[in-house]
């Protein structure tokens, strides 16, 4: 047995491209890294709005071991008795009492240790939620009785909440990645406390876009302020994330890489547009 464990966390994945990056590149990293967990934020996976039975599950049979996701988990009604259903899916734990599904799970590796996986959602330029501090604090509390590797997703817009939160939590956790603006930062870094902490993880999608959706709806968007219907954008398909390494005895992550992987090697190759009409042969997803 390994002396520390490998975690692969993938970034917001958007739309058929974004999922068509999954089923190209989750694999081959599993293997390159050694994968003993996968993470990803599947809540822009079905049409760059929300997640489907059909997309969630699709991803899970891909190779990820846990759907995180933010505010945009609610856009596909279809999903909700999923979420009840179905550890493996998560939304964020800070939302008020009664609603569907949890903000947490706890997996057991098939080397044996227990990794605690936590969903928050921030609340700075976001929707109204539960404090992500005080969710946090309480969840892990409780979490670490069971097992010191615990992993958060801090779904937020603001950089300065990220921080915060990777601060508020260091030494608790293993890690606190961020994710929802779709745009990697470079600031990985182990904190004194043993967290691993990245502010966003990017996204998984076309980045011959505007955070995934077709340049021109945006911009109109934005010289007009007229409402546009935003479709997902398919050129220069990336995938993002990053992997940690970490000590399963204490929890403390000893590793953080960011990733990042081109599809087609070049933006809007041939292998690009190949790997996403193959996706579009599957099944629809009522996107």
């Amino acid at each position: 047995m390994s002396d520390t464990l490998s975690v692969l966390f993938i970034s917001d994945i958007v739309g058929r491209p974004g999922r068509a990056a999954v089923r190209e590149w989750v694999p081959r990293l599993r293997k390159r890294f050694d994968v003993d967990l996968c993470i990803a934020n599947g809540e822009n996976a079905a049409g760059g709005f929300g997640l489907t039975p059909h997309t969630a599950g699709e991803l899970l049979a891909r190779g990820i071991d846990v759907i995180t996701s933010g505010n945009h988990i609610w856009d596909r009604r279809e999903i909700l008795p999923l979420l009840e259903e179905d550890g493996r899916i998560l939304r964020p734990a800070n939302y008020p009492s009664g609603a569907p599904g949890r903000g947490f799970t706890v997996r057991t590796l098939e080397r044996g240790e227990k990794v605690a996986v936590v969903s928050l959602q921030g609340r700075v330029f976001m929707g109204e939620s539960d404090c992500p501090f005080r969710t946090a604090d309480e969840l892990v509390e409780d979490l670490r009785r069971t097992t010191p590797l615990i992993v958060v997703d801090f779904h937020a817009e603001a950089t300065s909440e990220k921080i915060a939160l990777g601060w508020f939590l260091d030494g608790r956790v293993s890690a606190v990645i961020g994710t929802h603006t779709h745009v990697q930062t470079a600031d990985e870094r182990i904190l004194p406390g043993g967290t691993a902490y990245l502010t966003d993880a990017g996204m998984t999608g076309p980045f011959d876009s505007i955070i995934g959706t077709v340049k021109q709806a945006a911009l109109g968007r934005f010289l007009t302020q007229v409402p546009a219907r935003f479709d997902v954008a398919d050129g220069d398909v990336r995938l993002s994330g990053v992997v940690l390494t970490l000590d399963p005895d204490t929890g403390r992550a000893v590793g953080i890489e960011r990733l990042r992987e081109s599809l087609s090697g070049a933006p809007g190759g041939r292998r690009t547009q190949r790997v996403i009409r193959e996706a579009e042969r599957e099944p629809p997803e009522e996107e």
